[in-house]
């Protein structure tokens, strides 16, 4: 790796990567957690503004995908739009450790996020030894 002087006049032009139609590709605006708890592996995602019914979830292979995307509303009236945007989110993560093969994974959604749990397999759960004094 080589080491470049940093030069304060090259961070006052603007990076096109800052532009609005790069917004999704930078991965700056995803909001995701993957955590696991005693019992279990979870992801939450952001999904604000999209539907529980529009929200498309999978899982094959240990990896997840969620899919959302908010679909616009057709009106019939004349309006001149200047701006129009819609929402669309796609997260793909690998589901690390045990999880239970059997067991099916639950997801659901509230205030635009998604929660996924995944219950761990018996054999990653911690298991608490018993110590005994020899006398």
């Amino acid at each position: 790796m080589s080491l470049v002087r940093w030069n304060p006049f090259l961070t006052r032009w603007p990076s096109i990567w800052d532009d609005e139609d790069f917004a999704g590709l930078t991965g700056t605006n995803s909001a995701i957690d993957l955590y696991e708890t005693e019992d279990e592996v979870v992801v939450e995602a952001s999904v604000a503004g999209v539907p529980a019914d529009q929200v498309d979830v999978t899982f094959e292979k240990n990896v997840l995908w969620i899919k959302a995307q908010a679909q616009q509303e057709q009106s019939a009236d004349d309006k001149k739009y200047y701006s129009k945007s819609s929402r669309n989110y796609s997260y793909k993560i690998a589901v690390p450790g045990d999880i239970d093969p059997n067991a099916e994974p639950n997801a659901e959604v509230d205030h635009g996020v998604i929660k996924v749990r995944f219950r761990k397999a018996e054999t990653a759960k911690p298991k608490k030894l018993a110590v005994k004094a020899k006398n």
